[in-house]
């Protein structure tokens, strides 16, 4: 079952929706970590519903390669924004934002997917660099990168910002260690943001859950498990279209699954 806050129990379950084709048209969304996985995933399915997606990763070969296919089925569709969560400075972080302002003049759409998962290692032999590198990339980096662009946000009549979260980041497991504590603080980080907008701009926060996926990651974490027996990050699309579309206005502070 899906948790959901108390601000957002109206019944509303992504995974129940099945989006229109024309669902997303006119969007702009921005997605980090859109070379691969789920960031891909859900990019194309986003350009297929009508959004003119922004894929921001630290890769610019991946990330022409993703855009490339998404142009090949509905050109001018995308824009490729590189940037590297890890090494990122403050004007880098700025000159991503400007130029959204520049070129669409707004933001409607904005998933946080990019992570990394660090070492699955006790908290008594944990690696102090890496645990700073993982709680930078996955929590702090997505707390600068909101920062920037909710001008953008501010602009659009109905946006939507949603973080990738994970069910470590909701009860704590054992050796999961900097990767946990960064998805305990993502659930945080949105919890404190929509109830700092509520009543004040139209923009919703939500976090979803995408549980066991065919992923780089997974299989990180995972390296004895069949990636057969998972669901693939195509099938999850349909929760994300749901939170990041009109499917979900006026539900935020929402903890939510995918699956």
């Amino acid at each position: 079952m899906a948790e959901v806050s108390a601000e957002a129990s109206s019944g509303f379950d992504p995974r129940r929706h099945v989006p229109a084709p024309a669902e997303l048209d006119g969007r702009i969304i921005a997605i980090t970590g859109a070379s691969e996985g789920i960031g891909r995933a859900v990019a194309r399915a986003c350009a297929q519903h009508g959004a003119t997606v922004v894929l921001i990763g630290r890769n610019q070969r991946k990330l022409e390669a993703v855009q490339n296919e998404i142009e090949a089925e509905r050109p001018g569709s995308t824009t490729v924004a590189v940037l590297d969560l890890e090494r990122a400075l403050a004007g880098d972080y700025d000159r991503l934002a400007g130029a959204v302002l520049e070129r669409f003049g707004r933001l409607d759409g904005l998933l946080h997917n990019a992570a990394i998962l660090g070492t699955l290692t006790p908290i008594e032999h944990y690696d102090v660099p890496t645990w700073c590198r993982v709680l930078h990339v996955n929590l702090t980096a997505a707390f600068a990168l909101t920062q920037v662009l909710l001008p953008a946000l501010r602009r659009s009549a109905d946006a939507s910002i949603l973080y990738t979260s994970s069910g470590v980041g909701r009860r704590g497991k054992a050796y999961w260690g900097a990767y946990a504590v960064s998805k305990f603080g993502i659930e945080g980080l949105a919890q404190v943001l929509s109830a700092e907008l509520s009543n004040i701009a139209p923009i919703r926060v939500n976090t979803l859950n995408p549980g066991p996926t065919r992923t780089r990651m997974r299989a990180q974490a995972y390296p004895a498990e069949n990636p057969a027996k998972l669901r693939t990050p195509e099938s999850l699309v349909g929760a994300y279209l749901a939170l990041l579309g009109p499917a979900s206005r006026g539900i935020s502070g929402g903890s939510f699954d995918a699956q």
